[in-house]
């Protein structure tokens, strides 16, 4: 009985702290648009009605964010310069395609920096203690944009028609890539014939064999379909795949300080549930791959196997500061010595 209780004080404790906060917001009524890369029901698009809903709540109803899936306002590029232009107020974009309004976004593209476990973690640590954060918000305001925050959406998976088992297999493997000079590099330094292409047309570019591979965490593979046209998965455990929540920097700056330090609040502290929340997402999309393609095969590389991917990496990290644009030198070292610090923080080999 007591047990019950004290649960029911603990969700009691909740809710009333949770009305607490709503009704802080004393600015004016604000309407904003959420452009989101991925479709309905897939990672981005269900944080960012999350944020809608949390924001509409938080401010009585006063901030209301429509969220818009991928498609519905043009393509991946399309919906960052719309971003940067103010026509939408908002973005959930990655790393890779927000690079091209922001190139020093691109570090976060170069292959094999991170651990192999706890990213949402590190990453939490990352922005609230590291240096590297607020280097690149300063990069982001000079291109107009403000990042709020960074999410861990899983592990990139190649998908293929062969087998990939060693850096052998790779070569020549006609790949499509998300928009990033620093990725294509990469996968060029094993091999690949990288080819960037617009999201949704990666499934006809597999089915007609414009390409043979596609790179994409396994939530992306399963609703896209590309499972459909690929007969075997591949982990490098060299890419975990970031989303940056972003806001138009004019719009961002005409709210009270208020409605500016909730936003940031409420993407930080989604970090980690976000990431238990999309782990659980890539395990069960995984499990229904296997069973309505029971040809597909999963495989993960051996460290022995990683390790000559990784060697190859290496040789790209030299890359960015030439194409990273002002400052890339101090974001990469900043971005290097955060992971370090916050492995150290988390007792992370």
């Amino acid at each position: 009985m007591k047990k019950i209780l004290s649960i029911a004080m603990i969700i009691m404790l909740a809710v009333t702290a949770g009305a607490a906060t709503a009704g802080m917001y004393e600015g004016k009524a604000i309407k904003a648009k959420l452009a989101s890369e991925e479709i309905e029901g897939d990672f981005m698009t269900v944080w960012a009605r999350n944020f809608s809903e949390h924001m509409k709540m938080w401010s009585d109803d006063k901030i209301d964010i429509n969220v818009y899936p991928y498609g519905t306002l043009g393509a991946t590029g399309d919906i960052n310069e719309l971003a940067q232009m103010g026509v939408v107020e908002f973005v959930f974009s990655d790393y890779a395609w927000i690079s091209s309004f922001v190139p020093q976004g691109q570090v976060l593209a170069l292959n094999y920096l991170f651990p192999t476990e706890k990213i949402p973690q590190i990453l939490d640590w990352m922005v609230r203690n590291g240096e590297f954060m607020p280097l690149m918000e300063k990069a982001f305001r000079k291109n107009g944009l403000v990042p709020l925050s960074i999410m861990f959406e899983g592990w990139q998976w190649m998908s293929s028609k062969k087998a990939v088992k060693s850096l052998d297999d790779v070569k020549g493997l006609k790949l499509r890539l998300m928009s990033s000079k620093l990725l294509v590099e990469s996968y060029k330094a094993y091999g690949a014939a990288p080819t960037p292409m617009s999201y949704g047309e990666v499934y006809s570019g597999l089915q007609m064999g414009l390409i043979d591979a596609q790179v994409n965490p396994l939530f992306a593979i399963y609703s896209m379909k590309f499972f459909e046209v690929q007969n075997y998965l591949t982990q490098l455990k060299s890419e975990p795949f970031l989303g940056i929540p972003t806001v138009n920097q004019e719009f961002f700056d005409g709210l009270t300080k208020e409605a500016q330090q909730e936003m940031r609040k409420f993407w930080v502290d989604a970090i980690i549930p976000a990431g238990k929340w999309i782990t659980e997402r890539n395990a069960s999309d995984g499990e229904k791959m296997k069973a309505a393609k029971g040809s597909l095969k999963f495989n993960v590389l051996d460290d022995a196997t990683i390790a000559t991917f990784k060697a190859r990496a290496e040789t790209v990290y030299p890359q960015f500061t030439k194409i990273g644009g002002e400052g890339s030198q101090q974001i990469l070292d900043a971005l290097l010595k955060d992971i370090t610090n916050a492995k150290k923080a988390l007792g992370i080999n």
